[in-house]
C-alpha cells in the first residue's frame, strides 16, 4: 500500500474519494481520506487483516471447543458417563486446593496437581469401595453453562469483561472464544443425539467397544458435516462482532486499524459519506461471501 496505515496526510483532510491525482504520486487516495488524513483505501485492507486475524482463530478454537462439549453433552447426557468414586474424591480435593491457594501460586496446582491426582486416583481405584461409579451429569452442565452465557447479550457480556482487561488481541480472541462456544456446542449436540440413536451405534456397543471410542471414531465424524458447514457462519458473526466492537472502541489496541474504527470516524465528519459506504459495502460484501460458501457446502 501506498501509506502506511498510521500515517496522517494534513494537506488532505477529510478528502473525498475518486478525485483526480495531483503533481505528487504519494498523495492520490483513491477512496479518499477521514477527519486525521489517514487514507480510507489503506485502513480497509489492513482493516481486512485485522478482521480475519480475530475472526479465524476466534472461529475455530470456539468451534473445537463447542464440538468437544456438544458431542459429549448428546452422547453421554446425564447418565452416559460415568466415574469412579475415587476420581470425584481427587478431583475435589485438586479443585478445593487450586481455589483455596493464594493468586501467586494458583499455577502451581495446576501444573503439579493435575498428574499428581491422576496418578492418586489410579491407586484409589484398587479399594473396592472406591471403584464404585456415579453419573457425572454432562448434558446438565453443558446446556447449563450455555444457557447462562445466552442469558446475558453477547455484546453486554463481551463489553463487561472487556472492562476489566487490557485491550490486546490476544484478549480479543479469548472473549470471542469463551462467548461463542456454545453455537456450535447446540449443533453438535443435536447431531449425536441423532447419531447415538442409529443401528450401527449399537453394534459397536454390542462388540465391546468403549463409549469413547464409539464417540471419537464412529459418532463425531457423521457430526462433523454440520460443524464443517457453519463454520463460515461462525467467521462472519465474529466479523460483525469485530466490527462493533472496534466501532465502540473497545477490544483492539488503539493502533490497531479496523472496519470498525473507519466507520467510528464518520461521527466526526457526518458528510463523510465514503467513511460509512466503503466499509459497510466491504463489511456486507464479505458477510454474503461467507454465506455464500454455507450454502455451497450445503447444497454439495
Amino acid at each position: 500500500m501506498p501509506f502506511p496505515p498510521d500515517s496522517i496526510d494534513l494537506n488532505h483532510v477529510a478528502q473525498s474519494p475518486f478525485l483526480p491525482p495531483n503533481d505528487s504520486a504519494t498523495s492520490h487516495h483513491w477512496l479518499g481520506t477521514d477527519g486525521a488524513g489517514r487514507d480510507v483505501l489503506t485502513a480497509l485492507v489492513y482493516g481486512a487483516r485485522t478482521a480475519f486475524l480475530v475472526s479465524l482463530p476466534a472461529a475455530f478454537f470456539a468451534t473445537v471447543l463447542g464440538t468437544f462439549l456438544g458431542s459429549a453433552a448428546g452422547f453421554w447426557g446425564n447418565s452416559g458417563l460415568r466415574i469412579p468414586i475415587a476420581y470425584w474424591l481427587m478431583g475435589a480435593l485438586f479443585f478445593l486446593g487450586v481455589f483455596s491457594s493464594d493468586s501467586i501460586l494458583t499455577w502451581w496446582p495446576l501444573l503439579l496437581g493435575i498428574p499428581a491426582a491422576v496418578v492418586t486416583s489410579k491407586f484409589l481405584k484398587r479399594v473396592p469401595a472406591l471403584r464404585r461409579t456415579w453419573p457425572f451429569p454432562t448434558d446438565r452442565l453443558v446446556l447449563g453453562a450455555a444457557s447462562l452465557l445466552a442469558s446475558v447479550p453477547r455484546l453486554v457480556l463481551i463489553l463487561a469483561l472487556a472492562a476489566v482487561l487490557d485491550s490486546s488481541l490476544t484478549g480479543l480472541f479469548l472473549l470471542l472464544t469463551l462467548t461463542y462456544w456454545p453455537e456450535p456446542a447446540h449443533l453438535v449436540r443435536a447431531e449425536l443425539l441423532r447419531v447415538r440413536a442409529l443401528p450401527y451405534i449399537e453394534s459397536a456397543r454390542s462388540i465391546g467397544l468403549s463409549g469413547g471410542q464409539i464417540l471419537w471414531r464412529h459418532a463425531l465424524p457423521n457430526a462433523w458435516r454440520t460443524v464443517r458447514t457453519a463454520f463460515p457462519l461462525s467467521i462472519s458473526a465474529l466479523i460483525g462482532l469485530e466490527t462493533t466492537l472496534s466501532f465502540i472502541g473497545v477490544g483492539l489496541p488503539p493502533e490497531m486499524p479496523s472496519w470498525g474504527r473507519t466507520l467510528a470516524a464518520a461521527r466526526l465528519d457526518p458528510t463523510a459519506w465514503w467513511l460509512i459506504i466503503f466499509p459497510a459495502l466491504v463489511l456486507a460484501g464479505t458477510t454474503l461471501a461467507l454465506r455464500q460458501v454455507t450454502i455451497n457446502k450445503i447444497s454439495a
